[in-house]
């Protein structure tokens, strides 16, 4: 009971320094610390709640695999939501490939906004298309880069340029408070 309790007291870098040497317990400190941020992440990313916990799961064994490769320049949280969003990415790609004749079929009805009383930032999220979603959630979210963003889904850097500007476009409209959706309302009926 007391080396729980002296493992819970350590930074992240000492736990991970102690995981590299064989210390599950300080990794399971690790894990218990970030693991709901780390699914937090992946449902904003677009992914259900089940799958992200999936893919939180084997994000953290990833980096209990390489846990001797932190080196402590960032947070651990970023380092495992990095492994997160790109087990994300390659699941997601390889869903994107099984349903893109579906996706074809289904081009007309997306889009669609559904009018909500309260919106809040997940709600808002899932408004944005996949590839909006997705660049903003691993620019935002993971904090990538766009260049690593870039890298990591594959695809030129000014159209990850483009998904985040559109995305953040949306997300701010989407967000922006309803008083100035009331006046215009208003000035319609007058008109």
């Amino acid at each position: 009971m007391a080396q729980a309790r002296a493992v819970t007291g350590l930074h992240d870098v000492e736990l991970a320094s102690l995981a590299a040497a064989g210390d599950r317990q300080a990794f399971g400190e690790l894990v218990r610390r970030h693991s709901s941020a780390v699914r937090g992440l992946l449902r904003r990313m677009g992914a259900q709640p089940s799958t992200a916990d999936d893919i939180a799961q084997d994000a953290f064994l990833t980096a209990f695999e390489r846990v001797s490769e932190f080196r402590g320049e960032g947070t651990f949280a970023a380092w495992v939501k990095r492994i997160a969003a790109r087990l994300y990415v390659r699941r997601w790609r390889k869903d994107s490939r099984m349903t893109e004749e579906v996706e074809q079929d289904d081009e007309g009805h997306g889009g669609e906004v559904s009018t909500v009383d309260r919106i809040d930032l997940d709600e808002a999220m899932k408004s944005l298309s996949d590839q909006e979603r997705l660049c903003v959630s691993l620019c935002y979210g993971a904090g990538l880069s766009h260049a690593e963003a870039a890298e990591t889904i594959g695809a030129p850097l000014g159209t990850v340029k483009s998904h985040v500007k559109r995305g953040l476009d949306k997300l701010r409209i989407r967000l922006a408070p309803t008083q100035g959706a009331g006046r215009e309302a208003e000035r319609q009926d007058h008109v």
